[in-house]
């Protein structure tokens, strides 16, 4: 009997046992650095001489691996192969794609620790970040097989004496994956297990800087059982290999997570229909965000405080739900600020191997410069309380980084940073707070710390986010629990983790009977 859990838990690292079974993990991923990964295109492994190089963000001479990056023409085999698949797949039983989802999750179950470990080297994730990342691979993947199980049958619509009516749910067709860097597992395996549950083939395109868990994690597929030519995997340049697949007239659906400017491109590009299309393509997209925390004067100043240090500064701030506003009625603004400021001292930035370690790298060179550009933006519109530190020497370090007394239509304050970046900012009121959160073109995430119920439920209606969290911080959705997608240039809504996901991979189908 497989046993099904709501939520896979996070690993207990005080516990000596388990910081052990970590340490074994780091030590199996050691022994397969720098390999070589194939493309998988229907049942073929094609190598290619150009590859995409990954290094470790905390050790830029340490290589993850290498993995065969596709070109023009392997995109255009992978879509054949993967439009093929799609002929027998579509048929296939709800319950036997519900049951591939459970095996996989249940192998990734028993390598938790060594997928971690993978992006603790891969994606410069510390021991929790990357547990947590795991952690909900393993969710996403139970969560969608069983929201399947629920939808095989459709949905129950009326019928008369003279007719039989049914309401059922079909596939859409080969669908494009393309997934982020900073939850390299979790994120990827999500958007993919929703699309090849859902009845549909996939070419999966993972982030360029973390290919590696990808290509580990078809590996999982093929020993759960998935057939040759559902998952087909092309890794490659955006402009060569991305473009080509999104406006390929074959290509029926575009699963995306990234920056907002990629996002604008791909829901552009999508809209065009091709020569020889015969649908308009369906877009999920999640993008970036501007989050906001605030804090009401009747507060629990101390949770206010830690929260925001937690949201901001969890995986180095490259969260698109992080923290990188705290919204402060100026009553409690000084109090806050001070032990946010000390709590922040108190954080180990440094190599993520290592167990006490908070903070770990930014992604790449690219990360690391654009964050240190904002740095030097926020010194001109800030008091620097902290941080404000780069060093790119061996790996891409930037300590954790608070600005104080930023005002509200400030840069620092409107555009998303991406890194562990954090302003400050005086309200009023709480009716002010919640008009300066609202100040921005994303809508993702947000958090109230208050104690006063008339100003919970006045956040409850207008604060403008997909997800909102009172007494708590703005990152760590729960799949399951917090279905999680934003408003505005956040996306497209599409609640990952949530009861109407899988439909968005779907099409209803009405069929009606004379009796």
């Amino acid at each position: 009997m497989v046993i099904r859990y709501n939520h896979e838990p996070f690993t207990d690292f005080s516990l000596e046992e388990n910081r052990l079974a970590f340490e074994e993990g780091l030590k199996i991923v050691d022994a397969y650095l720098g390999q070589d990964y194939p493309l998988q295109i229907g049942s073929e492994r094609v190598v290619t001489e150009d590859k995409i190089v990954s290094v470790n963000p905390a050790n830029k001479e340490q290589i993850i691996g290498r993995v065969s990056k596709a070109n023009r023409e392997l995109a255009e085999k992978a879509m054949q192969a993967a439009d093929k698949a799609f002929q027998t797949w579509r048929k296939s039983k709800p319950e036997m794609r519900a049951d591939i989802l459970f095996r996989a999750a249940a192998i990734v179950r028993r390598r938790k620790h060594e997928f971690s470990a993978l992006l603790v080297k891969e994606a410069g994730k510390p021991w929790r970040e990357a547990d947590a990342d795991t952690a909900e691979a393993i969710d996403f993947m139970e969560y969608y097989g069983r929201q399947m199980l629920k939808l095989k049958d459709g949905m129950p619509v009326e019928s008369r004496k003279i007719e039989y009516n049914r309401f059922t749910y079909i596939p859409l067709g080969v669908g494009v994956i393309i997934s982020p860097w900073n939850f390299p597992f979790a994120i990827m395996a999500g958007m993919t297990t929703a699309a090849l549950v859902s009845g549909n083939t996939v070419l999966l395109k993972p982030a360029s800087t973390t290919p590696v868990v990808a290509a580990k994690f078809m590996e999982v597929l093929e020993e759960a059982g998935l057939p040759a030519g559902v998952v087909n995997f092309i890794p490659g340049s955006g402009a060569e290999v991305g473009d080509y697949i999104v406006d390929h007239p074959r290509t029926r659906f575009i699963s995306f997570t990234g920056s907002k400017e990629v996002g604008i491109r791909i829901y552009e590009r999508a809209a065009r229909v091709n020569p020889g299309q015969i649908w308009l393509k369906r877009v999920i997209a999640e993008m970036g965000g501007k989050d906001t925390i605030v804090v009401d004067r009747e507060a629990d100043l101390e949770l206010a405080a830690q929260v925001i240090v937690a949201s901001a500064f969890g995986f180095s701030g490259q969260k698109c739900s992080a923290c990188s506003r705290a919204v402060i009625v100026e009553d409690v603004y000084d109090d806050v600020l001070e032990r946010a400021v000390a709590l922040t001292k108190q954080l180990i930035t440094g190599d993520p191997s290592q167990y006490k370690t908070y903070m770990g790298p930014v992604n790449d060179e690219g990360a690391f410069q654009k964050i240190m550009s904002y740095v030097e933006i926020g010194k001109r519109e800030g008091k620097l309380m902290t941080g404000g530190e780069g060093d790119n020497s061996k790996g891409w370090f930037i300590q954790p980084t608070i600005f104080a007394d930023v005002a509200e239509d400030a840069r620092i304050m409107k555009e998303e940073i991406f890194g562990p970046v954090v302003a400050f900012c005086r309200a009023k009121d709480f009716n002010h707070a919640i008009e300066i959160a609202n100040n921005t073109e994303y809508g993702l995430t947000g958090a109230v710390i208050s104690n006063n119920r008339e100003h919970i439920e006045k956040a409850r209606e207008d604060f403008h986010v997909g997800n909102l969290y009172f007494n708590r911080g703005c990152t760590g959705a729960i799949v399951g629990y917090q279905p999680f997608g934003g408003f505005n240039m956040s996306g497209t809504d599409s609640k990952a983790g949530g009861p109407d996901y899988l439909l968005l991979h779907m099409q209803a189908k009405t069929t009606s009977e004379m009796l």
